[in-house]
């Protein structure tokens, strides 16, 4: 064992000829209580073990209907998917954080690693809310945050996986958001949600949203709830905490990345390597998250 950066996380490294099934699924419950991040290195793991050991501690998988992203279904399971299909980098993030239904934990699989660049990073929404500046974290507590969208009848289709507008209605509906269609069958929506929430034990604030990625690629769905704008100067702060914070994941073979959804932000630096290759599950954890075992596994 040894931390993922001096920062956060834990690396549970395989140093002998072990199988990841050899571990502890209460110790494993216990350093994620801890730390949020796991990265588990070293075993021989395929894309089927990768879900078996999910499955083994995770539940109520998403499918990833109403995600912004285009992403592959891998093996025929709408609920193991790559990541996206650009290249690009990506913010620090919560993921789905843009509509009310959010997956609480995250599982990632390195399939094929890029050759250079690529990584995945992370950051603890913890250490990022206690890094804001008191003017910040009082505007950001007082202020939710504004998701907009249009989309086009073939636009909406795409992301919500389907062609029944009815259909598109019932998710927005469970998801708390606002919902206009137009004559031409396109539609506008509208969610509103905390930029700050408190932690899954009910002791922290955490920054967690879709914000700084939301900010970059689409500037103007993005505004607080009374329609004013977030301004540059609040953005170039959060840009500037986060990436002073940020962790770097250098991806290898058969890594599996287990995340606290409710408080590690996630997001990718650019690369240009077409074979690198990393899926995502989208899940709940089977066990209980409300207080916290702060125990460590013996080594």
């Amino acid at each position: 064992m040894q931390p993922i950066s001096n920062s956060m996380g834990q690396q549970i490294i395989n140093v002998g000829n072990h199988s990841i099934w050899e571990l502890s699924r209460e110790e494993i419950i216990s350093l994620f209580k801890e730390y949020g991040a796991l990265l588990f290195r070293g075993f021989a793991n395929n894309v089927e073990i990768f879900k078996e050991f999910s499955n083994s501690l995770s539940t109520d998988f998403m499918d990833y209907a109403g995600g912004v992203f285009q992403r592959r279904i891998i093996n025929g399971d709408k609920t193991v998917l790559s990541v996206n299909n650009f290249k690009s980098a990506i913010k620090l993030h919560g993921e789905m954080y843009y509509q009310k239904n959010i997956p609480l934990m995250l599982w990632f699989f390195c399939a094929h690693p890029a050759s250079a660049k690529g990584e995945t990073t992370i950051c603890d929404g913890r250490q990022f809310y206690n890094e804001l500046s008191i003017a910040t974290k009082d505007l950001l507590s007082k202020n939710h945050i504004k998701f907009t969208t249009h989309l086009s009848e073939a636009e909406w289709q795409k992301q919500y996986k389907t062609e029944d507008v009815n259909q598109v209605a019932a998710i927005c509906e469970l998801n708390d958001m606002r919902l206009t269609i137009y004559q031409d069958n396109s539609i506008f929506t509208e969610y509103i949600r905390p930029a700050i929430i408190p932690s899954s034990c009910g002791k922290y604030q955490v920054f967690i949203n879709s914000l700084l990625p939301g900010k970059h690629l689409y500037p103007e769905r993005l505004r607080f709830a009374d329609d004013s704008d977030i301004s540059d100067t609040v953005m170039s702060e959060l840009n500037e905490i986060a990436e002073r914070l940020t962790t770097e994941v250098y991806w290898q073979k058969g890594d599996i990345l287990m995340i606290d959804n409710t408080r590690i932000m996630h997001g990718r630096r650019a690369f240009d390597d077409d074979k690198r290759d990393i899926y995502v599950r989208l899940c709940a954890p089977a066990f209980s998250m409300s207080s916290q075992t702060l125990q460590k596994v013996t080594s």
